[in-house]
């Protein structure tokens, strides 16, 4: 019997892998700030530790098939470095987006909220854009530095990052296109404002690019230790 084809597996990892990154960056939310009494402080601390941990096994248990990407912006710098077809991003980011929505379906289940509720926390302004593009782009040097000195680092360099990105950007570092997105879609501690995701995302797509050009300048080599083990070309592992 052949092997089943890399690629359909490289998809329902990422799905799979952002709906569970969003049940915990939505979950831990709610949970943080209920039992936060009113403390804004310990509510973000919770949600950026469990938020941290989480990326930690996500990155480990489905790196091998897909890269654990979960973010169009980490895999279209790797299109434009060449590492990876453009018809990758094709593929992956409908599952992320999708991966990414249920995954707050499933947060909201979880704590008895309205399964989808727009959400009125507005995060608008010049500081959070900045805060953004600073997050974004230290999360494209995070993971093309790790990947050219530390590559088996990265999963624990990437979730360091967030963790303190959560605390030293004024946006709380969303840095993900399709999370900024989904967290649109909950009236939570972790939501934002449908009107203010397009300036949050432009801002991250800026970063992104800022990050790649920095990492290509500070890491010449070609750094292909995150490829992934599959191309649309089918390929079997």
């Amino acid at each position: 019997m052949s092997a089943r084809p890399a690629l359909p597996r490289a998809i329902a990892a990422e799905a799979l892998g952002s709906a569970l990154l969003l049940a915990v960056v939505v979950g831990s939310g709610v949970m943080g700030e209920q039992l936060a009494a009113g403390n804004t402080a310990v509510a973000l601390l919770a949600n950026a530790i469990a938020t941290g941990c989480g990326l930690v096994v996500l990155i480990v248990i489905f790196a091998p098939l897909s890269g654990a990407h979960f973010n169009p912006a980490v895999t279209a710098v790797f299109c434009v470095r060449g590492e990876l077809p453009w018809s990758q991003l094709a593929a992956y980011l409908p599952a992320q987006l999708s991966g990414a929505a249920l995954g707050v379906v499933a947060a909201h289940g979880m704590f008895g909220l309205p399964l989808i509720e727009a959400s009125q926390h507005a995060r608008t302004g010049g500081a959070q854009w900045l805060g953004e593009f600073i997050a974004t782009f230290g999360l494209i040097v995070t993971i093309l530095g790790s990947l050219a000195t530390r590559p088996a680092w990265t999963p624990l360099l990437v979730a360091a990052y967030i963790t303190a990105a959560y605390w030293f950007t004024s946006s709380t570092s969303f840095a993900n296109p399709t999370v900024t997105i989904a967290r649109s879609l909950t009236d939570t501690f972790a939501g934002i404002a449908p009107a203010d995701v397009t300036g949050f995302i432009a801002a991250q797509l800026l970063g992104a690019a800022a990050g790649a050009v920095a990492g290509r300048w500070l890491w010449p080599a070609d750094g292909a230790a995150w490829r992934l083990p599959c191309t649309l070309k089918g390929s079997s592992p």
